[in-house]
């Protein structure tokens, strides 16, 4: 009966963190949710009213991506997939993700919200690649492990169509893994 007072309260304690961080957000405490904010926040990127927007989560305000849209997702391991909506398909997909994955089990494993890598990819090429290599899209599409690599623009660069500022790898670095796991 000790392990359910004291699960009691930790939910109890998690549950208010969660009604603090929906306060400041302004949407669920849900790590898609938060991934959009801190994105919109350290990219410049208005977000659409509705969080069902058939898509993309906004479009960027700023050059060089300035006026086109986005959707942004945020993965507690990085683990090479990703959702993608072939048939109406936003101009830019923005990814951010924690530790990569290990082949583990789950069982008694952590899934910290960290972001350790960010990736932005051009859909529609990232889609014309991934039908050159016959790969299904959809949810959970398989992304070739080179395609992340030159997608990266966080912690480093591999990418040429976007060059972070001092002030947003700075942001992004708050939110790197702190403790060990």
């Amino acid at each position: 009966m000790d392990d359910l007072k004291q699960l009691a309260r930790l939910i109890d304690t998690r549950n208010q963190i969660e009604r603090e961080i929906t306060a400041l957000i302004g949407r669920p405490a849900a790590i898609g949710h938060i991934g959009e904010h801190i994105a919109s926040r350290i990219f410049n990127i208005a977000l659409e009213e509705s969080a069902s927007h058939k898509s993309s989560d906004g479009y960027f305000r700023d050059e060089p991506l300035k006026g086109h849209t986005v959707n942004i997702k945020w993965f507690a391991f990085q683990e090479g997939i990703l959702d993608i909506t072939p048939d109406s398909l936003p101009d830019y997909y923005l990814v951010l993700t924690g530790q990569k994955s290990g082949a583990m089990t789950s069982r008694e494993r952590v899934r910290p919200w960290t972001i350790e890598k960010v990736f932005l990819f051009e859909a529609q090429t990232l889609a014309n690649e991934l039908i050159q290599t016959g790969v299904k899209m959809g949810i959970a599409t398989s992304v070739r492990r080179n395609l992340w690599e030159k997608s990266e623009i966080y912690p480093t660069s591999h990418n040429i169509l976007f060059q972070l500022s001092q002030a947003q790898h700075d942001a992004l670095a708050l939110f790197a893994k702190r403790s060990p796991e």
